[in-house]
């Protein structure tokens, strides 16, 4: 009874990916990443974020399918490249999603009370732990009801961009960034595609793994990538770079620059439902990770429980939640979007350099391999290139876990050594 339930097809596993990406680049990175791109710097960044994720999909479908279970690259880099590669995966992954699930949660209570943000992002969190505690079924369900409703607000927004921005052409051509800026910018918006392979961790309840992993990731990448780069064309034209890179809901401004600002409260319901969405998705995912790693003793053993009922990690999912709204009400998340891309940025290194080590397999002569070699360096690439604050305080915490994991495996050898006599 401590294996959790496969009920999850490739329909619901592209929903729960669309569901993880859609929202966070859209309301929450376009703008930021403007800034450092420089203009049209954004839309070539757009498209190196999206192939890196592109390369990491696809070593991460080849791993999923190989290890059918909870926990993504923890279990990846343990099973292929050792043990602490495994925790430096999942240690990057825990705390950066966490990062990512306050940031969230705080978006939400900014758009929708923003004078009691802490407490409406308080309660985001408690309502979206309760749909999780009910079974990756009604988390699927309750994904499939809220892309849906992001995809018409997305559609509508794009629909007034087109009619009645205008959308000035030159303005996407119009460059005055750097490369740097580029690779920041890249680095940014691979944020807004980091959840494309949360089927991945949720690997232990999908059908058939070895079809359905590999068909869901890149079907749910490629869907968000268009969206993303018409979006980003769209808003980019209407508002210009200067104006984009000030703003601080770019979609709201661009019906209000098309001349409806009275769909503005549309536009922010839909940020609000896109948000929880993604949240819904990442406290799942955190919570299988740590699952994961309280399964191996690499987390508390108690948090390996999984519900005789719900089929669900409830330990973990209760303790994630703890720490978010900890993180919610006394944290400052300004950087966390660069923090979480650091550490996530990392931890698809990790995946793209355990499936160079699958080159045995049979399909060592395709290009997955050029795939996962040009991943790792980018990922790599664009993790150095984040903001400089955001890049120390992404690998001092990294190095931190290490160092606790070394303490851990020093006080364990003794032990080891006397059970061996």
């Amino acid at each position: 009874m401590d294996r959790l339930a496969r009920r999850l097809g490739v329909p619901d596993a592209v929903v729960i990916g669309l569901g993880s990406m859609l929202g966070a680049g859209v309301f929450v990175v376009f703008a930021p990443a403007a800034a450092a791109a420089g203009g049209a710097g954004l839309l070539p960044a757009l498209v190196l974020a999206g192939f890196v994720a592109f390369c990491n999909a696809t070593s991460s479908a080849r791993l999923a399918a190989r290890y059918p279970e909870s926990g993504g690259t923890y279990v990846y880099g343990r099973e292929r490249l050792g043990p602490l590669a495994g925790f430096v995966a999942g240690w990057g992954f825990v705390v950066g999603k966490t990062a990512s699930c306050a940031a969230m949660a705080l978006t939400i209570g900014a758009y929708l009370w923003p004078g009691q943000a802490r407490l409406v992002a308080v309660g985001a969190v408690l309502a979206v732990t309760a749909v999780n505690l009910r079974g990756i079924g009604r988390t699927a369900t309750a994904t499939k009801a809220l892309v849906a409703l992001v995809l018409a607000v997305l559609t509508l927004v794009a629909a007034v961009g087109l009619v009645g921005g205008p959308v000035h052409l030159d303005r996407l051509t119009d460059t005055g960034g750097s490369a740097r800026g580029v690779l920041t910018a890249a680095g940014l918006l691979f944020f807004a595609f980091a959840g494309y392979a949360r089927i991945a961790t949720l690997g232990e309840e999908v059908r058939d793994p070895e079809r359905t992993i590999p068909r869901a990731v890149p079907l749910a990448l490629g869907a968000v990538l268009a969206i993303y780069l018409v979006l980003a064309m769209i808003t980019l034209g209407v508002l210009g770079a200067d104006r984009l890179a000030a703003s601080a809901a770019p979609l709201v401004d661009v019906v209000t620059a098309a001349g409806l600002p009275g769909l503005a409260w549309v536009v922010r319901a839909g940020a609000t439902i896109a948000v929880v969405g993604v949240l819904l998705s990442l406290v799942a995912g955190v919570g299988r990770t740590t699952l994961a790693m309280a399964r191996r003793h690499d987390l508390p053993g108690a948090l390996a429980a999984v519900h005789p009922v719900r089929r669900v990690p409830h330990r973990a999912e209760v303790a994630v939640a703890a720490v978010v709204i900890v993180v919610v009400l006394l944290g400052d998340v300004r950087q966390a979007i660069g923090f979480s891309s650091c550490t996530v940025l990392v931890y698809y290194a990790i995946t793209n350099a355990a499936a160079l080590t699958l080159g045995r397999d049979p399909d060592r002569r395709s290009p997955v391999r050029v795939l996962a070699a040009l991943g790792l360096v980018g990922c790599l690439l664009l993790a150095v290139n984040l903001p400089l604050g955001s890049v120390v305080a992404g690998f001092g915490v990294l190095a931190v876990g290490i160092a606790w994991y070394a303490l851990r495996a020093g006080h364990r050898r003794p032990g080891q050594r006397l059970n061996r006599r």
